[in-house]
Formats: C-alpha cells, sequence, structure tokens
C-alpha cells in the first residue's frame, strides 16, 4: 500500500487525506451505531412496559439513558405539564425531527469522499499520462526517457487504483450507514406510536 501511494503521484496527497477522513468519520458512526443497536431497543421495551404501571420509574430509565436519541425522545413528550393528545404527538414529532440529523451524521462528507475521489484518481490518470508523453521523443522512441514514461505510467494506474480504493470502501460503509438510518427512523416512527397510544389511553381514563 505504501509503494502505491508513493507512486500515485500530487494527488496521492488529498487522496491519503480522504482516506484518514473516511475511516475515521466510519469509526465514530460505527462506534455510534453499535452502542445504539446493543442498548436502545432494551432500554425502551422497558420503558413502554413501565410506563403502563410506573411512570415515576419509566421518567427515571429514560433519564439515565439520554445518550440515545428514543429516550431523548420520549423524554420531550414526557416532560410536558399535562398536554393534550395532540399536543403530546407534536411534542413526539418535533423531538424525533431534531434526532434526525444525529443519525444523518456525516453522511454528507462520506458522499462527498465517494463522489471525488475517483475524480482525484482520473486527475492523477491524466497527469501521469501526460507526464509519460512528455518523456517521449517523437520520431525516435530510442532516445525516450524511460524512466519517465514508466514513471507516469505507474503514476497514472496507482492514482486510478488508490482513488477507487478510497471510494469503494467509504461507499460500502456510507450505504450501510444509510440503511441502518432508515431501520432507525422506522423504529422511531413504532416507538412513537406505541408511546401515544399508552399516553391516550391514560388520558382518555383519566379524564
Amino acid at each position: 500500500m505504501g509503494n502505491l501511494i508513493a507512486s500515485a503521484g500530487i494527488v496521492a496527497v488529498p487522496l491519503l487525506v480522504f482516506s484518514v477522513l473516511s475511516l475515521t468519520l466510519i469509526g465514530e458512526r460505527c462506534y455510534f451505531w453499535f452502542r445504539l443497536w446493543r442498548r436502545q431497543d432494551t432500554v425502551i421495551q422497558k420503558a413502554l412496559r413501565l410506563l403502563q404501571t410506573n411512570e415515576d420509574a419509566a421518567m427515571k430509565l429514560l433519564q439515565k439513558q439520554t445518550d440515545l436519541p428514543v429516550p431523548r425522545i420520549f423524554l420531550e413528550a414526557l416532560e410536558l405539564q399535562q398536554p393534550t393528545p395532540e399536543e403530546f404527538r407534536l411534542a413526539l414529532e418535533s423531538a424525533a425531527q431534531a434526532e434526525l440529523p444525529m443519525l444523518r451524521r456525516f453522511s454528507t462528507v462520506l458522499d462527498s469522499i465517494v463522489a471525488v475521489s475517483p475524480l482525484l484518481g482520473l486527475l492523477g490518470t491524466v497527469l501521469g499520462l501526460m507526464a509519460s508523453f512528455s518523456s517521449l521523443t517523437l520520431g525516435d522512441i530510442g532516445q525516450s526517457d524511460a524512466v519517465g514514461v514508466t514513471g507516469g505510467i505507474s503514476e497514472a494506474l496507482s492514482s486510478t487504483v488508490l482513488g477507487l480504493v478510497v471510494a469503494i470502501v467509504t461507499l460500502l460503509f456510507s450505504n450501510t450507514f444509510r440503511s441502518f438510518y432508515r431501520r432507525q427512523s422506522a423504529l422511531i416512527r413504532e416507538y412513537g406510536g406505541r408511546l401515544e397510544l399508552i399516553y391516550r389511553r391514560k388520558h382518555r381514563e383519566f379524564y
């Protein structure tokens, strides 16, 4: 890999920056989604059960898990003072909308890396071919600079490969995170609906 970077020419610098940035963001997102999938479903299922019998215990449970998105959404609605069912629903919806950017965090940066990396590889290919052609002596191939020709071709191929590698790896993880986002959005709607149903039943019984 080191030889590939060394022979990729000037475009290796931005591609190396992109690769480091991409790996850093991928690591952060992997940690975020691992933590979310490992803990959140258990917490929410328990909270929904507690809300039907012991609302104070449910609130305490949710308040200990405010590093997760759905507990924060629930608390936004549950901490309202005697809301109507319509106000409760609006609070849930607005809190859910506020959490969506966190779920999609860094998606624009990753998509940009996917789009730009192959273009940088293509730029390196063109620059490498230009270097190769400039080393050729027209009409007398024997007098051409063989080192310059092979070096230019090596730069062209290496930059193309490097750009594609960065783009492909980033794309795989970006699509995975996008699928996680869609699934989590569906779960937020499901959990929100179940919470609203519990609240409406309690509101009807109380009033």
